[in-house]
């Protein structure tokens, strides 16, 4: 069995985390920030809209900055007030508004488990983080402590990326941050930690911390309210004081908490030593051609074709533009060719490849995949009739296509 972690390394003394709760809440209570689920959630008296208010926040605020989510959330909750107004409403509407704000399947599970509330729990969200985990899409352990403790007062942790910052630095915790081990370690660090009758103001205040405070470069450690409990800190300005041993001989090297030895204290980064993270994977490389057709509507003003992707996957449910995955280091004679007779099969009609003309590429980042759109327009004359059996698609005119559930990248095209 590994060696358990040394004592300095937990929150074993109850003194000092009566301290810690009380520094921290009252540091949150001068200083958070005055966003709108935290007000809403604040003001409404019903406990399941206060649950449904914060678990769209929690959702949209996951992989996307704040200053991101602020406007979405706003206009989500004033299309949706009600967990029973978006059961009713329909994933083309969900994926409309959530375009642009990315990892889409976030809105989809959303809304599948409003439904899944209405028509099997009666309308009654689940109120421990337990049964808020086991019975409802797309909401796990993280997600499930926040709504848990903020609309419902149960005393549970929270653990996110900004805790897990926070805690590491509190604790010179300097093995790998995103493995299971020391992420179990957080999570039991985190449900001592909570305060028992503020628990939702206490996950707020730390996850705060941790945002605007203890940030990952140039924390502001001067600023920081509970900086007298961080070891971290400690390390940076004495040194090894006595009685705390050394980071690198903690636990006589088996610590499975500290640091590894081939990876010792950096004095010249100080507290941001904390955490450690395993590398990250490079993004996988893609190339996808992507052809605007464009015809005359019946008004005159020009219309554009645009299918929708499957309803799983990579951008599900999203519409785009005809586009087709292409083979790294394909020649652009033969990416138009494939282009065009992927346009070919869908409009039943011949498709010249020296009839499309070459615009430009477009490069999209997402989280996984270093996306290139290598871009193509072709002008059409007459009407073209459209295989029904294929994906479905519409001509759109260009505010249609911006009113429409696409991604930020097809913007960008």
């Amino acid at each position: 069995a590994p060696a358990p972690p040394p004592a300095r390394h937990l929150f074993s003394e109850p003194a000092e985390v009566e301290a810690l709760r009380g520094n921290l809440l009252a540091w949150y209570d001068r200083c958070k920030r005055d966003l709108p689920w935290r007000a809403l959630a604040a003001m409404e008296p019903d406990a399941d809209r206060r649950g449904y208010a914060v678990w769209v926040s929690e959702i949209m605020l996951q992989q996307t900055q704040v200053a991101t989510v602020i406007d979405y959330y706003n206009r989500w909750m004033q299309k949706w007030p009600t967990l029973q107004d978006l059961a009713q409403a329909s994933l083309e509407e969900v994926n409309e508004l959530w375009a642009g704000l990315g990892y889409y399947s976030r809105g989809k599970r959303l809304q599948e488990a409003a439904r899944k509330v209405v028509s099997e729990l009666a309308g009654q969200m689940p109120r421990t983080a337990e049964d808020l985990q086991k019975l409802l899409p797309g909401v796990g352990r993280y997600t499930a402590g926040a709504i848990a403790s903020i609309s419902y007062r149960q005393a549970t942790g929270v653990v996110d990326g900004n805790v897990i910052r926070v805690l590491c630095r509190l604790r010179c915790i300097g093995a790998d941050s995103s493995s299971p081990a020391v992420i179990d370690r957080l999570w039991d660090m985190a449900n001592v930690l909570v305060d028992r009758s503020r628990p939702g103001d206490f996950n707020q205040a730390l996850m705060e911390l941790g945002a605007t405070v203890c940030v990952p470069k140039a924390p502001l450690c001067g600023e920081c309210p509970v900086k007298q409990h961080c070891q971290a800190w400690r390390r940076k300005l004495f040194g090894n004081p006595h009685p705390v041993p050394d980071v690198e001989d903690c636990g006589v090297g088996d610590c499975p908490l500290c640091p590894p030895a081939t990876e010792p204290w950096d004095s010249s980064l100080g507290v941001t030593n904390f955490p450690r993270k395993a590398a990250k994977k490079p993004p996988r490389v893609m190339r996808t051609a992507t052809c605007v057709l464009e015809r005359r509507g019946c008004h005159g003003a020009p219309e554009y074709l645009i299918v929708q992707r499957p309803s799983s996957g990579l951008l599900a449910g999203l519409w785009e533009f005809p586009s087709l995955p292409l083979a790294q280091d394909l020649q652009e004679e033969k990416e138009r060719e494939e282009l065009a007779d992927h346009l070919q099969a869908r409009m039943g009609q011949p498709v010249a490849a020296k009839g499309l003309q070459f615009i430009g590429e477009v490069i999209h980042i997402f989280s996984h995949i270093h996306q290139t759109y290598v871009v193509y327009s072709l002008h059409l004359d007459g009407d073209v009739t459209l295989d029904p059996a294929l994906s479905p698609s519409r001509w759109v005119t260009e505010d249609e296509f911006h009113a429409s559930a696409v991604s930020t990248a097809m913007k960008k095209v």
